[in-house]
């Protein structure tokens, strides 16, 4: 069931929206060479506390896995996704990392990633980079009154295979709002014109992950890797959908 937010939900919900973009940002301002994951999500951890807000990962269970330990998702190059931190996961110069977080205030969540260059970074890096960012762009840009999923999953899919990337297997978009996970599905790959429509109130989770080298991926417990281990990256935003067109929540204006 997609759920429609009223105003006052909105209104929470842009709360709990700004204190994700805020980690990013601050995250973002950490990340160098020599750092640790685990500072990264102690950092996470705390900006979460000092806004009477909840992590929205940490402990979040699903069948057959033990809960999710971390506030953040730290994913390393051939890290696709729910990476784990540790104090000796030690970032290095070249590498690149996706942040994923969450927050929870006021009953409501929001949700966003970021992929980082740590240091300088490989042209094929860059562009990786670059073009998961575009996808999601040009996917916000297709949240509009009226449009479809498909719309927004046709045009993700469209961007990778222009610049020669591959979409990331079963990994998807999401609705957001009371639940961290709701419906509808947003897929990374699909047709135009297929779907749900957009309406105004529904609120989802677009994030292009975009790998090097296949499609393909490996599960161990939470961590989702490239079955080649090329890299890959992870760009997602919570976005409202309005009549006068799509609102990013989980943006600051200087991030």
């Amino acid at each position: 069931m997609i759920f429609i937010k009223n105003e006052a939900e909105i209104r929470l919900m842009r709360e709990s929206c700004r204190i994700v973009a805020e980690i990013l940002y601050e995250l973002g301002k950490m990340i160098k060479p020599g750092i640790s994951t685990w500072r990264l999500n102690k950092k996470a951890e705390e900006i979460i506390t000092d806004n009477y807000a909840e992590p929205a990962f940490k402990n979040y269970q699903v069948p057959g896995l033990k809960p999710y330990p971390f506030a953040i998702c730290s994913s390393i190059n051939n890290e696709i996704v729910h990476g784990y931190s540790s104090k000796n996961k030690i970032l290095r110069e070249g590498d690149i990392i996706g942040i994923d977080t969450g927050a929870k205030k006021n009953g409501f969540y929001g949700d966003a990633a970021r992929t980082f260059a740590v240091g300088n970074i490989s042209e094929e890096n860059e562009k990786l980079l670059r073009v998961t960012q575009l996808a999601l762009s040009r996917a916000i840009e297709r949240c509009k009154v009226g449009s479809r999923i498909g719309d927004i999953s046709s045009i993700i899919e469209q961007t990778a295979k222009e610049n020669g990337f591959y979409v990331a297997d079963g990994l998807t978009g999401h609705g957001v709002g009371r639940e961290l996970h709701e419906d509808p599905i947003v897929p990374n790959i699909g047709k135009s014109g297929r779907g749900p429509r957009l309406v105004e109130g529904m609120t989802i989770a677009i994030e292009p992950m975009f790998n090097v080298g296949t499609s393909k991926t490996v599960e161990k417990e939470w961590v989702f890797f490239t079955a080649d281990n090329s890299n890959s990256a992870h760009f997602e935003n919570t976005v409202l959908i309005k009549k006068e067109g799509p609102e990013i929540l989980t943006l600051l204006e200087r991030n």
